[in-house]
């Protein structure tokens, strides 16, 4: 077959799977169904959709891809998790893989990350409770016993940053700020931007004035706060930008 036609065939299937994909979330939204839902046997779907079973397979494949169905082999198909992984390794990849300037996929993810924090600054202070304040305080500690951008340190950064948006009650704003803080994370080592070693207690400063803005109550401290927490690492950018020859 000539490769055009060959190309033709694929963008059909593609076209296919993805009308099959659609008629399964119609599906979902019709019958109202939630996480954890058995979904219709495969020959029930092919029947209810008039779609071949290879159709209805390749639509559930980029389904589960996108975490909105979860396959259990031996069990069924299930209304997926609806998380967002697949967004997460989507931006992660735009920032290994930045055509025109890596270090700005970088600065947009800080960006990003700020904004989640800063722009709810209200809400955050008003929600964080004095036992969410004390995890804080215990995460931070945990921060300072480790080398920066060792795994300890790693892993309580993490959960500090996922702790401080839990009290909005945002599940969205939650799992955004965990995927965007995981893209962070992997595309910094490949820039060579990972935190220098010698910044682990200017970091855990910066974090436990974050928590004593919000303990004091005062948002304004606390977006201050976070600003100056981001600030060393937008310096890192701006150097490594400028010794690229970057504007």
């Amino acid at each position: 077959m000539p490769g055009a036609e060959v190309a033709q065939a694929r963008r059909g299937r593609s076209s296919l799977r993805q009308e099959v994909a659609d008629e399964i979330k119609r599906h979902m939204l019709a019958h109202r169904m939630r996480p954890g839902d058995l979904l219709p046997t495969e020959s029930e779907l092919c029947a209810t959709l008039g779609a071949s079973r290879s159709s209805v397979r390749e639509a559930v494949k980029s389904l589960a891809a996108l975490d909105i169905v979860e396959v259990r082999h031996g069990h069924g198909t299930y209304v997926g998790g609806l998380g967002l992984s697949a967004l997460a390794e989507s931006v992660t990849f735009r920032g290994l893989l930045s055509p025109d300037d890596d270090f700005r996929a970088y600065a947009d993810l800080v960006d990003v990350r700020e904004l989640f924090e800063r722009g709810n600054a209200d809400g955050i202070v008003a929600a964080l409770t004095p036992a969410h304040l004390d995890a804080l305080d215990d995460l931070v500690t945990e921060m300072a016993r480790h080398p920066a951008g060792g795994e300890g340190f790693t892993a309580a950064d993490r959960a500090f940053h996922t702790l401080l948006v839990e009290p909005l009650g945002n599940d969205l704003i939650s799992q955004l700020t965990q995927a965007f803080w995981d893209s962070y994370a992997t595309v910094g080592p490949h820039l060579d931007l990972v935190t220098p070693g010698d910044e682990r207690q200017t970091l855990a400063a910066h974090h436990r004035a974050v928590v004593d803005a919000a303990r004091s109550g005062d948002a304004s401290a606390f977006a201050a706060a976070i600003g100056a927490h981001y600030a060393p690492v937008r310096g890192r950018v701006a150097a490594a930008r400028g010794a690229t020859g970057r504007p």
